[in-house]
């Protein structure tokens, strides 16, 4: 059953499945984002992030834990190519609020997006779910 999900109902079931973002002052909540680009646009975007966004996160501090592109699976069916998939870590979900808002008022980063969209968005969808490690989980 989960091959035949698009993205959208896989991250939905796993947003409902994790818990909410724990109340405990310095607890780090995590982000799940995934992005589909627009056709051919996945390298750009690759780019993009690359030499400006990684970057700018960190200047918000913002923490990139790791980029994917799917090689199989069925993000690697359905998408052929168009896919990025990365986690962030925040201090805390008020925290990623108020990081993610700067990040996104930052002027350079508004440069950057405007110059690398001026043949066309390069994103056509972006899921986002935040996460919290379990008591079991390695320390990341």
């Amino acid at each position: 059953m989960i091959r035949a999900m698009g993205a959208g109902a896989m991250v939905q079931a796993m947003g409902g499945l994790v818990p909410a973002a724990s109340e405990e002052p310095g607890a780090a909540v995590f982000e799940l984002r995934v992005y589909h680009t627009a056709e051919g646009k996945l390298p750009a975007l690759q780019k993009r992030f690359r030499e400006h966004t990684d970057g700018l996160f960190a200047k918000h501090g913002i923490k990139s834990v790791a980029y994917w592109t799917p090689i199989d699976g069925f993000l690697a069916a359905r998408e052929q190519g168009r896919t990025l998939v990365y986690v962030l870590k925040y201090p805390g979900r008020e925290e990623a609020t108020r990081m993610w808002k700067a990040f996104a008022d930052d002027p350079e980063w508004i440069r950057v997006k405007t110059e690398s969209e001026k043949d066309g968005a390069l994103v056509e969808e972006v899921e986002s779910t935040f996460m919290e490690l379990t008591d079991f989980s390695p320390k990341a």
